[in-house]
């Protein structure tokens, strides 16, 4: 590929449809909006997992297909109330465990000490995002991939961190190199409005106690640039020799997806530009198009991702009660 331009990731080629949608029916998990898609495969099928928001809080399903573009529900896998503990409200369950073979390679999942394992976060109050969240760990041994035993505390929280990350957890993401495990995060600072949001990294070798890097976070905003005001969401992934980050910007009006590139899961070099932009007026992603899950399959790369747009008539009221929230995918060759 061409270091410079980064080409072998972009993803030109938008779907133009939803693959997941919020419902728009009362008492169901994705009454509103769906969210964070994480796209892998399990005896023989694709499986999404994904979030689904209620305008209490998130709830965690999983979705099947056969050919990435036709998409049906299967299970909230982490509901609310399920525990009674801190993540009572709701558990956003956005990473699993995954097996280091590679972009290249279809992702299956990893079981350590024969279980899978699963990582979310989870917010103390009820509504959109309320409170600063924690993150926490799940352990599954069955195939079903459908009952997970929940960590009773968080495995880290926003208290224990540094200015720059005490105002809440949000996406982790957790891969192995030299037999040790490194859990990618995105945090706010704790201001009321206006706050940024970067990415830093933790260390563990069991996956239930961490230690967070001295030198977070490892990756900035931008000032002026297309992610000055986020940096979030890390998917990181080995491909080759070196690793990439897919991670979303934001600059105040629009979320678009970008990469980093490093050989050391510490030191990451950015691309200047995003790989993946928001739509023109009226399409899906007009506001946002962010939140990435990658895939490689049939010689196409598969970049899934959350769109956010205008509202629709009749439609799911999304996060805010004023936008249509949904997971949609590009890729890098016509479908």
């Amino acid at each position: 590929m061409n270091d410079r331009t980064g080409r072998k990731y972009f993803t030109p080629y938008k779907y133009g449809r939803p693959l997941l949608a919020g419902s728009a029916i009362a008492g169901r998990f994705d009454c509103n909006s769906v969210d964070c898609p994480f796209v892998f495969c399990h005896q023989g099928k694709f499986l999404m997992m994904y979030v689904g928001y209620d305008g209490k809080g998130y709830q965690t399903a999983l979705a099947e297909s056969s050919d990435l573009l036709n998409w049906n529900f299967k299970a909230v896998i982490l509901k609310r109330e399920e525990n009674v503990g801190w993540d009572k409200i709701g558990a956003a369950g956005v990473w699993l465990l995954k097996e280091n073979d590679g972009l290249s390679a279809l992702p299956t999942l990893k079981k350590v000490d024969g279980k899978y394992w699963l990582f979310y976060h989870a917010y103390p109050k009820e509504g959109y995002e309320g409170g600063p969240a924690n993150i926490g760990a799940a352990w599954c041994e069955e195939e079903t991939l459908l009952h997970w035993h929940r960590s009773k505390t968080p495995i880290l929280t926003a208290a224990g961190g540094e200015s720059w990350e005490n105002g809440g957890l949000y996406k982790e993401c957790v891969v192995e190199d030299g037999g040790r495990y490194f859990m990618f995060y995105n945090a706010k600072n704790n201001v009321s409005r206006g706050w940024t949001e970067q990415i830093g990294v933790a260390f563990s070798q069991d996956l239930l106690h961490w230690q967070r890097y001295e030198g977070n976070p490892v990756l900035s905003v931008s000032a002026g640039k297309w992610d000055s005001v986020f940096a979030s969401d890390p998917y990181v992934v080995r491909d080759g020799t070196r690793w990439v980050m897919f991670y979303y910007g934001f600059d105040g009006r629009h979320a678009q997806d970008g990469i980093a590139f490093s050989y050391d899961l510490l030191h990451w070099d950015k691309l200047p530009e995003p790989i993946l932009t928001n739509g023109k007026a009226g399409e899906l992603d007009e506001y946002h198009a962010h939140k990435p899950s990658v895939l490689f399959w049939n010689g196409i790369l598969y970049h899934f991702y959350c769109a956010s747009g205008r509202s629709r008539a009749g439609g799911p009221a999304g996060s805010n009660g004023r936008e249509f929230r949904c997971i949609t995918v590009a890729t890098s060759k016509p479908i």
